[in-house]
């Protein structure tokens, strides 16, 4: 049974190992969603995420002729740092499965901590297989990456450091893959401070806790979608399942469209990298997912290892969600002037025009037809509505479609 001293037991090991992340305050997000809004930065914990804590715990209580053997994890991520570095500090050896179709960037930062990395053809379920074949040829320990009441722990550590920086808060809102770091924050907090909402978040394409709570049962999913890698998981642990159908309040999930806005609200209004899984969190209050109006609100950004390869990319479907670009295709009279009168509406109402393409109609349209297409710069959905409005009252017809 997992108790409170062992989360505080936890702390201790930790100590000099683990950083006590800051609690950050939000005044935009605070300011927008009507509640003071704090941000636990476990994206700028050592390693970049919070499964350090776990994966050291753990490994710290093995026995001596545990330790002689090894520990072997399998992950394409978060869990490989951890394990790796609390394995090089420990000084114990560790091998780790990845599967091939890992990041280079993330297969590079475990083995920059000094772990055996083994690629294995396939995806995660085929570098597991590997992993759980060399557990039982090698008597090595596997470290579980949520399913375990010492991961948990470790976990829980979190939650002493919040209760110290905001000893009145009113509500927590954690990622969820697995479950480990939501059962280990959830346990802390209701056995300290009962009176404390926490709220538990998913990417709806990997929304298998969820599925689970609402089934009553473990509910394995088919398959997962979400570019939230972290917290892509099919199944959650039959510990962590028990743990939230407990000490959980609510369950959300979150698009990964909303996800991506909240990546570039981190990155604008504080600064700070997240990765998709790190960001739910922050998602599910800006999108209205929880009762917390007018509440002292946590929300845990567990990691910020995203790879730079995809940043672009969701930094664009953020921008898109936000209303801050926008494309319009206009249809007009191929005669002079028009493209200038345009430009005037545009730059009159504070929109900035990025890219202009101009083409002669089709076989379909009149002969003096022609299309613009314009990608504009724009301050929010609002602010294109605007744009759209005052180009149709000028005499040109919008089109719902692209060129």
């Amino acid at each position: 049974m997992l108790t409170l001293a062992n989360i505080r037991h936890a702390q201790q090991i930790l100590n000099g190992t683990s950083r006590e992340t800051d609690l950050l305050y939000s005044p935009y997000l605070s300011r927008t969603n009507n509640c003071e809004v704090y941000l636990k930065a476990e994206n700028l914990q050592v390693t970049g995420s919070f499964k350090l804590r776990g994966a050291y715990y753990k490994i710290s209580q093995l026995s001596e002729e545990e330790r002689e053997k090894g520990v072997i994890a399998c992950s394409a991520g978060n869990h490989a740092q951890g394990v790796a570095l609390a394995a090089q500090k420990n000084g114990i050896s560790a091998t780790i499965y990845v599967p091939s179709v890992a990041p280079i960037s993330k297969v590079e930062a475990t083995k920059s901590y000094g772990a055996n990395v083994v690629l294995v053809d396939g995806i995660y379920d085929d570098a597991q297989k590997e992993a759980l074949s060399a557990v039982e040829r090698t008597g090595a320990t596997l470290i579980h990456p949520y399913d375990d009441l010492d991961v948990i722990a470790g976990q829980g550590t979190i939650a002493l450091e919040l209760l110290s920086q905001l000893p009145d808060l009113d509500a927590v809102i954690v990622p969820i893959g697995g479950g480990g770091l939501i059962s280990g924050i959830a346990f802390t907090i209701k056995s300290i401070n009962p009176r404390c909402k926490v709220y538990g978040v998913q990417a709806a394409g990997a929304a298998s806790m969820v599925a689970s709570q609402v089934d009553n049962k473990l509910t394995p999913l088919s398959r997962v979608s979400t570019f939230a890698d972290g917290i892509a998981v099919k199944k959650p642990g039959s510990i962590t399942f028990e743990m939230c159908q407990q000490y959980v309040d609510g369950f959300a999930t979150v698009t990964d469209d909303e996800i991506a806005t909240a990546i570039l609200t981190l990155i604008e209004q504080h600064k700070l990298i997240s990765e998709g899984a790190g960001a739910v969190a922050v998602a599910s209050v800006m999108f209205d997912k929880f009762p917390i109006e007018g509440q002292r609100v946590a929300c845990l950004v567990s990691g910020g290892n995203i790879d730079v390869t995809i940043l672009s990319k969701v930094i664009q479907r953020g921008l898109l969600t936000a209303g801050r670009v926008s494309d319009l295709v206009i249809e007009m009279l191929d005669k002079p002037g028009q493209l200038k009168e345009i430009a005037t509406i545009v730059a009159d109402l504070g929109a900035n025009v990025v890219h202009v393409n101009h083409n002669h109609g089709g076989e379909n349209t009149n002969i003096n037809d022609c299309y613009l297409s314009l990608a504009l710069e724009t301050r929010n959905h609002q602010h294109i509505e605007e744009i759209r409005e005052a180009i149709s009252k000028a005499g040109y017809k919008i089109l719902d479609t692209t060129l």
